[in-house]
């Protein structure tokens, strides 16, 4: 057995033998407990229905490993159903892979792997596979966590990067920056007046809502993590060849995170988000597909921010609250490293 209390994770939690079984048992098939983890193998085998299926991976390196609203495990999880919500598919599975670095607490992998677990029953998107595999100290950063998942899309929905058309109603489904300056200020000792705390959460319930009052009027969904909405909209005008004009008025940002944003010289529009959405809808599905998402805890500060335009260019302009327009581009560089 562990001593989860006092222990740390040593090389022999990687080797394959009885203390790689006891890490495992003890702690992740407590944590993520279903059917298909007590087989034991491998691999999870699982029966899917006729359609498009949609698979997306990815991996989670944010430090500090624990902040305001969330940690590491919690945030892989809303993060890996979040990239399959975006296609409009309901997430079915995950997978999650660890790399452990010799001498982390068995007391906090207990803590992140029980935070998943939590996260992956309230969304309920089982996690059936993973791996483990242990590093020598000095060689990783605490732990990084990969993962992988998959969802089914509905008949009739193709939401795709190139769809935006101009006239089409940008929306965002809430506040942005929470979850960046949460980090942050975890990071940097930061203490302000209110609490900021991350924003992360899994936002397929909420898509689904959406999906049943705008369904084929919905374009594309995406949902703004490095690099913000700035990043996001951009990405969008270069693949769909058009521009944006969004009003910096109708963007919500919560007061405490503007007030980060402004004593550490950052702009909102770049700071990353794990529990937002941007959709672009055609224009006479906007109000319809705005009201579901206020109906839904989620999306209760939905906006509509701006439209889809014309330009060659694939520029994002925002007009300002001193009554100009400015160009929002990319960022050149990393803003925020390790926040997700």
């Amino acid at each position: 057995m562990l001593n989860v209390e006092n222990g740390r994770v040593d090389l022999s939690h990687g080797a394959g033998g009885r203390a790689m079984r006891h890490l495992i048992e003890d702690i992740f098939h407590d944590a993520f407990d279903n059917i298909w983890l007590r087989a034991g193998n491998d691999q999870s085998a699982f029966a899917v229905s006729g359609g498009r299926m949609v698979m997306t991976t990815d991996g989670y390196v944010v430090s500090p490993l624990f902040f305001p609203g969330g940690d590491i495990g919690s945030l892989a999880v809303h993060g890996t159903i979040n990239d399959i919500a975006m296609a409009a598919a309901r997430p079915l599975y995950l997978s999650a892979s660890f790399i452990i670095e010799e001498g982390f607490p068995l007391a906090d992998l207990k803590r992140i792997a029980e935070s998943m677990g939590v996260a992956s029953r309230e969304a309920g998107v089982p996690i059936i596979t993973g791996d483990t595999k242990v590093v020598e100290r000095g060689k990783a950063d605490g732990v990084f966590i990969s993962t992988a998942g998959v969802g089914m899309v509905p008949d009739g929905l193709d939401l795709r990067a190139d769809a935006a058309r101009p006239g089409d109603a940008v929306i965002i489904s809430g506040s942005i920056g929470d979850h960046g300056m949460a980090v942050m200020s975890k990071r940097e000792n930061l203490e302000f007046e209110a609490a900021i705390v991350s924003d992360s959460a899994p936002l397929h319930g909420l898509v689904a809502a959406m999906a049943e009052a705008g369904g084929r009027l919905i374009r594309l969904m995406r949902d703004p993590t490095r690099g913000g909405i700035a990043a996001t909209l951009n990405e969008i005008a270069s693949q769909s060849k058009v521009g944006f004009h969004i009003d910096e008025n109708t963007i919500p940002v919560k007061p405490e995170v503007a007030a980060a944003c402004e004593l550490l010289g950052l702009d909102p529009l770049n700071v990353a988000n794990e529990g937002k959405l941007v959709a672009v809808a055609a224009p006479e599905g906007a109000e319809a597909i705005l009201a579901a998402m206020r109906a839904h805890p989620l999306g209760r500060e939905a906006a509509l921010i701006g439209r889809v335009v014309a330009d060659d260019d694939c520029f994002v302009q925002m007009s300002t609250s001193f009554g100009g327009f400015r160009i929002v581009d990319w960022l050149s560089g990393e803003q925020l490293p390790r926040i997700c």
